[in-house]
């Protein structure tokens, strides 16, 4: 495996360090999450992306890597669902392999989607893959309005994925109990500091369901709100408009320890491209490597190794760890409280 470089400390001026303002350290529970992060390589390059992904990157999994995870997954029935991300992951190496292997071995998978990626020459068989394997499809929407999606994601995304959506619904999506196809929310960018926390989960979801299905006769089961943490584009986009600290310190004053207890880092483990361990896919594009309780840096062989998921005590935290926490909290799945 190659070591992803550790992040340095980082200083924020003003900013309490996260692990100084939780009471406790943050503790791992049993791992039932693996989310693999199959690379950058993806079809476009929207503007919020933490992944820093585009179709000008190479960075994808190894065949040899894909085999490693393959292994994993066989050999950890504590594992309950094995979440496909990227980059585009039906655009990258091992997307159907691990697909396959998850299923097989009886995993729930997830694949996060950008839905334009079926009408990518090549790809157009994904959404009919997907429904065969019964795989619950992840979907970013980061509005409902077609001029907000297109800024956030480029010219004409908004109107490809409505028209995803009504081939998934053509399909059993959003119908079928068996095929669930949920949307995620991202806040734009601020360009002021005018910050706002995610809208009412609930709300929004209702909001979209009414709009979609009068507008376009689409269905879709859940919305997920999700803060935008202030790392890769979206860390870029704030410094551009020197707001990184001011957004900081934002999402610090809203920080809500209620929402410690549902943190997806407590039962997940977020593999890289490489084949490293990381407490959550933030910690990742971070350079945060996941550590035991002696402080070794975790790969996969490490796990298989050992023959345990289990090795970590503590979770490595950052100070966007704040965007998890503040307000109803946020992560994978959305709000957590």
């Amino acid at each position: 495996m190659i070591q992803p470089p550790t992040a340095p400390e980082l200083i924020d001026l003003d900013i309490t360090p996260f692990k100084h303002r939780i009471d406790s350290p943050l503790v791992k529970q049993p791992v039932t999450v693996l989310q693999v992060n199959l690379g950058k390589r993806c079809n476009l390059a929207c503007t919020h992306c933490h992944v820093d992904a585009s179709p000008h990157r190479t960075e994808e999994m190894s065949s040899a890597i894909v085999d490693r995870v393959i292994e994993l997954i066989h050999t950890f029935p504590q594992l309950k669902v094995v979440d496909l991300t990227g980059g585009a992951p039906e655009l990258l190496n091992g997307f159907k392999p691990l697909l396959a292997a998850a299923v097989a071995a009886d995993k729930q998978v997830i694949v996060r989607s950008n839905l334009t990626i079926y009408f990518v020459p090549g790809y157009s068989d994904i959404p009919e893959y997907c429904a065969q394997n019964q795989v619950r499809i992840v979907a970013s929407l980061p509005c409902y309005l077609a001029d907000n999606v297109d800024k956030m994601r480029g010219q004409g995304v908004f109107d490809a994925s409505i028209r995803a959506l009504q081939w998934l619904n053509q399909l059993g999506y959003g119908r079928n109990p068996n095929l669930q196809i949920d949307l995620v929310y991202n806040p734009p960018i601020p360009t002021s500091t005018n910050f706002r926390l995610t809208p009412d989960q609930v709300a929004l979801e209702r909001d979209y369901k009414m709009f979609f299905e009068k507008h376009f006769d689409v269905y879709f089961n859940n919305l997920f709100t999700i803060t935008n943490l202030p790392i890769g584009r979206t860390r870029f986009q704030l410094e551009h408009h020197q707001l990184y600290h001011p957004y900081l310190q934002f999402l610090e004053s809203h920080y809500n320890p209620v929402t410690l207890p549902g943190l997806m880092c407590r039962d997940q483990l977020s593999i890289d491209y490489l084949g490293n361990v990381y407490d959550c896919d933030f910690n990742q594009m971070a350079n945060l490597p996941a550590r035991t309780r002696t402080g070794e840096i975790l790969t996969i062989d490490r796990l298989l190794t050992c023959g345990s998921l289990d090795l970590i005590d503590e979770i490595q935290t950052e100070t966007y760890c704040y965007g998890c926490t503040a307000g109803c909290g946020s992560s994978c799945g959305g709000a957590l409280v």
